[in-house]
């Protein structure tokens, strides 16, 4: 027990830095730009599996170790009790007087035994005549309840290795109107578990239909604080097809996944056309939220332009405002006045070294400067479909639309439903374990006619004296 009580806070400190540190599992863009702000701390991180802290193999060590204790801990103290239940009371002590509840009864002496027998067994209490004594017992439920809740214990830690053994966890972002299908080719990010099978993603459809954020306009200290996100998605699965929507914290039952929202921004819809006038790039660019008001930041690569390969680092702002030293920032974070403003790059984007990149971010430093607040010419500013040149003859870049995106987080763990019983289970029982009290009543005559009671509890019985007054008159009675 002093192992399993020391295993079971060496767990729970062991997984103080999953919530200290971003987890692969639930949030791998915090993982990517944990990387991009401090990449060799990260790597010291990554390399002490602190971004997969639930699937490390301490962290397993540990757990495996927990359990292991536990099954040591509870089995043979299942015998015992086992063999306590079918046991007969213990003797009846030579010495009633050391007990914590001792009296003289009155009454007759030769029904004292046989009376004292039939009301402590109408209190549920196991009874044995043992010559002039009657040895009682109680409160077996006690220790069975002390014993489930442990193997509710043991239980959880199954549902909870096999589920994260069977389960996964991926990632999608979602603009207004694109539709996700349910294989692994459709994720942006996927974390399966050790015993994952790949025919458990079930076929099924999700389309992003709108996405809306409710704001505070009736609290003025709170005005512009978002109240509520809703994800309005149509699914489909075979020949069903529903409206639904997604919530914080009301996630959606879609065929073999829960379907969770976990974060949203704007996604503004953009040209570019290169110096010969052909599209380059063209669809919604996910712009990544900055601050509290929607600023956000995005970045436009268009590495099949001609004569030149272009990168744009934009910056969103939802509602405008400008600046003493001209600079903008969003001062409200719905579209009321929506305004984008770009650096302009040209040269080698680096996307055919075959070295992975980032695709919000872009490396400006082999790349020649066209347009920036220190470049040649001043950033390009653009509104809802305006359309603009860029430096150089490079082409031309216009703002055709706006969009909003949703992240989604498509999660499956079977053991979910084990885990909530279990714990169900480990509750009740330990309520049990604590309401129940484990006593044990002696009745007896001895040499000298005289007719002694005493009792005895198990631990703390705060009771006991008010169950032994019940015992005592009920008995008086009966051999008055």
């Amino acid at each position: 027990m002093r192992n399993a009580l020391f295993l079971l806070l060496l767990l729970a400190v062991a997984a103080v830095p999953g919530s200290v540190y971003p987890q692969r599992s639930a949030d791998p863009n915090g993982v990517k730009e944990f990387f991009d702000r401090e990449p060799e701390f990260a790597r010291v991180l990554d390399g002490l599996q602190l971004f997969d802290v639930y699937t490390s193999a301490w962290f397993s060590a540990i757990y495996i170790l927990l359990f292991v204790s536990l099954v040591g801990c509870v089995v043979p103290r299942t015998k015992v009790h086992f063999d306590a239940m079918r046991a007969k009371p213990v003797k009846t002590p030579t010495n009633l007087k050391r007990m914590t509840i001792h009296a003289e009864l009155a009454g007759d002496p030769e029904l004292a035994i046989q009376k004292a027998q039939k009301v402590l067994k109408s209190m549920r209490y196991k009874t044995q005549v043992q010559g002039n004594s009657v040895s009682s017992e109680k409160g077996y439920l006690k220790e069975t309840g002390n014993l489930v809740f442990h193997f509710s214990l043991v239980g959880v830690l199954i549902a909870v290795g096999v589920g994260g053994g069977l389960s996964f966890n991926g990632q999608r972002v979602l603009v207004e109107g694109e539709t996700f299908v349910n294989n692994l080719a459709s994720y942006d990010s996927f974390s399966p578990g050790p015993l994952f099978d790949e025919s458990k993603l079930l076929p099924f459809s999700l389309t992003l239909d709108d996405f809306s954020v409710l704001y505070d306009l009736n609290n003025r200290a709170n005005i512009g604080q978002p109240i509520d996100f809703i994800a309005t998605v149509t699914t489909t699965a075979g020949e069903e097809t529903k409206t639904d929507e997604i919530r914080v914290n009301y996630p959606l039952a879609a065929p073999g996944v829960n379907v969770f929202l976990t974060g949203n921004g704007f996604a503004p819809v953009i040209t570019v056309r290169d110096g010969n006038g052909d599209v380059a790039y063209s669809g919604p660019v996910i712009f990544l939220p900055q601050d509290s008001n929607m600023t956000s930041l995005g970045v436009i690569k268009a590495p099949d332009a001609n004569p030149d390969q272009i990168g744009i680092i934009a910056f969103f702002y939802p509602t405008a405002g400008e600046l003493d030293n001209g600079a903008y920032t969003s001062i409200y974070p719905d579209p009321l006045s929506p305004l984008l403003t770009m650096n302009v790059y040209k040269g080698d984007l680096g996307l055919d070294s075959g070295i992975p990149r980032n695709v919000y971010a872009l490396d400006t430093a082999s790349l020649e400067t066209l347009a920036s607040r220190e470049g040649p010419n001043d950033p390009i500013m653009l509104t809802v479909g305006e359309s603009k040149d860029l430096p150089g003859g490079l082409g031309s870049v216009s703002f055709d639309g706006l969009l909003r995106f949703a992240s989604i987080d498509f999660a499956y763990n079977p053991g979910g439903v084990w885990v909530l019983l279990f714990s169900l289970l480990a509750l009740g029982s330990l309520t049990l374990s604590l309401l129940w009290p484990r006593r044990r009543v002696w009745v007896r005559v001895n040499q000298d006619g005289v007719i002694e009671m005493a009792a005895l509890a198990k631990g703390d019985d705060q009771r006991l004296e008010q169950a032994t007054t019940e015992i005592r008159k009920r008995l008086e009675k009966e051999i008055a």
